[in-house]
């Protein structure tokens, strides 16, 4: 086993995932990836430069994307070739065109060489697409964290709320079915369990309780006691 401790945490919306991963990274300080964000940044840069559906031109910019991440007092900041993009990113056009970028093979490889290259010589967190099954199929955990359809739904529902979003619990219901349809629907799914992940069932916990499951398993794996205050 590497001295480094990888961490990877996959599952479907409104699992918890982000949230829990950014938790243990904050706890144990370990350096949190985010591949979502490394995703939408390069969506970012393909909108911007009007290349829609064009193939080769989105594999292009992938291939030349320097994209740096710095995770600080919970936020994710999103760097593409040394220009901050954190808040050009979460932008309803770029979430509604990051699925399609996503499912093109060589950016997918794109991401797999830049989150490796994150994870060499330090202990990480990531969470997101493709960690557990491509991107670290040797991290010392794999988690696949989920929740009952209706526990992913309130919490997400809790949580666009908090922000000022004025959406129903049934709006965001079909927004997270949708999801998991396009997730279960790709040619390669990035939610197919790794044989050797560890399924938590969070639909009863809190995320405290989330995270102390999985220091427990990292306890158990590494043989090392960790911080356990929260």
């Amino acid at each position: 086993m590497s001295e480094n401790v990888v961490i990877a945490i996959d599952g479907p919306a409104g699992a918890g995932k982000s949230t829990v991963a950014k938790g243990l990274a904050q706890l144990l300080n370990y350096v949190y990836v985010d591949t979502g964000a490394m995703y939408r940044a390069i969506t970012f840069i393909v909108l911007r430069n009007n290349v829609e559906d064009e193939i080769d031109e989105i594999i292009k910019i992938a291939n030349q994307a320097d994209i740096k991440l710095r995770f600080e007092n919970g936020v994710t900041r999103v760097f593409v070739n040394g220009e901050e993009v954190t808040e050009n990113i979460r932008t309803p056009e770029v979430n509604g065109k990051v699925s399609d970028v996503s499912k093109i093979p060589e950016v997918r490889e794109q991401m797999v060489k830049i989150q490796r290259k994150l994870g060499q010589n330090t202990n990480i967190i990531a969470e997101g697409r493709d960690t557990t099954t491509v991107v670290f199929p040797d991290a010392t955990i794999k988690v696949y964290l989920t929740a009952s359809l209706d526990e992913r739904v309130k919490r997400r529902h809790k949580e666009l709320v908090e922000k000022g979003m004025n959406l129903t619990f049934e709006e965001v219901k079909e927004n997270i079915m949708q999801r998991d349809r396009i997730d279960s629907s790709r040619e390669a799914s990035p939610l197919i369990k790794a044989d050797d992940a560890v399924e938590v069932d969070s639909t009863n916990m809190t995320i405290p309780d989330e995270i102390y499951k999985i220091l427990e398993m990292i306890e158990k794996a590494t043989g090392r006691k960790l911080k356990q205050s929260l």
